[in-house]
């Protein structure tokens, strides 16, 4: 049982790192994937946005 919770919280933890430069960062899809399974989270990672660039202000 203890096992099985580590596992989801790696895979959760490496969806999370894939979705850092998304939407809603490495948290929300981390968050996500731990409440619902890491598959599905990698689904809806892959399914949103990146994030737009930050503008950068010229002189």
């Amino acid at each position: 049982m203890l096992v099985s919770f580590i596992i989801l919280l790696v895979l959760s933890a490496i969806v999370g790192y894939v979705g850092k430069d998304r939407k809603f960062g490495f948290w929300g899809y981390f968050f996500f994937s731990v409440l619902f399974t890491p598959i599905i989270g990698l689904i809806i990672t892959f399914a949103s946005d990146k994030r737009p660039a930050p503008e950068v202000a010229s002189a």
